[in-house]
C-alpha cells in the first residue's frame, strides 16, 4: 500500500487513527462491523423512532382506545401498547435483515469488485493499533447527481466510538471527492441517534431534506410494514 493511501489522524482522545484502502484480509471485521451497526438499527428504528412519528403513536392510541370503549376491558390498555412494542421490533428486525441480505448480494458481497476496481468508489477502513474499527464506502453518481460522490456504509465499532473514527472517516471521503473533482458529498440516513447527525454537521454537511416514510431497500412493503416500520431518511449534503 502506497503512502498515500493512508491517513493518519490524531484525536482528542490520543488515539492514532490510520485510515486505508480496503484489502482483503480486512473482510472478516470489516463485515462483523457491518453486521453489528445494522443490528442497532433495529432498537434505533423500533423504539427510539417511535417518539419521531406522531401519526403513528396516534394511530396506537387511538386503536387502544377504541377497543377498550367496545371490549370494557382494562387489559386492552396494559397488553395492547406491549404487543404494539413488539410488533415495531419484529418488524423492523425483519425490514434490517432484508436490507442486510440486500447489501450482501450487491456491494457488501464483493467489496473488491464493486468498490475497489472503479476509479469512482472505493471503501476504507478505519485502524487502531493494527486493529479494523471502522468502514466507510464512497461511490460516484456522476450521471445521477450532478457529479456527486455518495458517502455510504458508515460503521464504527462501538468500543471506539466518540474518539474521532467516524470523523477520521467521513475526511477520507470529502478528500476522496475533492481529489478527484467532483462537486459535492451527499449521504441519506434513517439513523435516530443525535450523535450521528452531530457528526455529520460537524464535518459540513447541511440537511437538504426528510422523507418520512421512506421504503427501505429490501423491505417488502406489506401493510403490517407500512404500520409497524416507518422511518424517517435524513438527506445531506456538502459542497466540496
Amino acid at each position: 500500500m502506497t503512502e498515500e493511501n493512508f491517513n493518519k489522524m490524531k484525536t482528542p482522545s490520543r488515539l492514532n487513527i490510520t485510515v486505508r484502502e480496503f484489502q482483503a484480509l480486512d473482510n472478516p471485521t470489516v463485515q462483523h462491523i457491518f453486521y453489528e451497526g445494522l443490528m442497532e438499527m433495529i432498537y434505533d428504528t423500533a423504539f427510539r423512532g417511535l417518539r419521531h412519528h406522531p401519526e403513528s403513536l396516534l394511530l396506537y392510541t387511538a386503536v387502544t382506545a377504541g377497543l377498550f370503549i367496545i371490549t370494557k376491558c382494562w387489559w386492552v390498555i396494559v397488553f395492547l401498547p406491549a404487543i404494539v412494542i413488539c410488533l415495531r421490533y419484529f418488524y423492523s428486525r425483519r425490514v434490517i435483515h432484508g436490507f442486510l441480505r440486500r447489501a450482501m448480494s450487491t456491494d457488501m458481497g464483493d467489496i473488491e469488485g464493486f468498490y475497489m476496481k472503479s476509479p469512482g468508489s472505493c471503501l476504507w477502513v478505519a485502524v487502531v493499533e493494527g486493529k479494523v474499527v471502522g468502514i466507510v464506502a464512497a461511490v460516484s453518481q456522476q450521471e445521477k447527481m450532478g457529479g456527486a460522490v455518495v458517502l455510504q456504509r458508515m460503521a464504527v465499532d462501538q468500543r471506539y466510538r466518540r474518539n474521532g473514527v467516524g470523523s477520521a472517516l467521513g475526511q477520507k471521503v470529502v478528500e476522496f471527492a475533492a481529489t478527484r473533482g467532483y462537486s459535492s458529498v451527499v449521504l441519506g440516513t434513517t439513523a435516530y441517534k443525535p450523535a450521528a447527525h452531530q457528526l455529520y454537521k460537524r464535518l459540513g454537511f447541511q440537511c437538504v431534506g426528510i422523507t418520512n416514510g421512506y421504503t427501505t431497500p429490501g423491505s417488502k412493503q406489506s401493510f403490517m410494514e407500512r404500520i409497524f416500520y416507518r422511518v424517517h431518511h435524513h438527506h445531506y449534503i456538502l459542497n466540496v
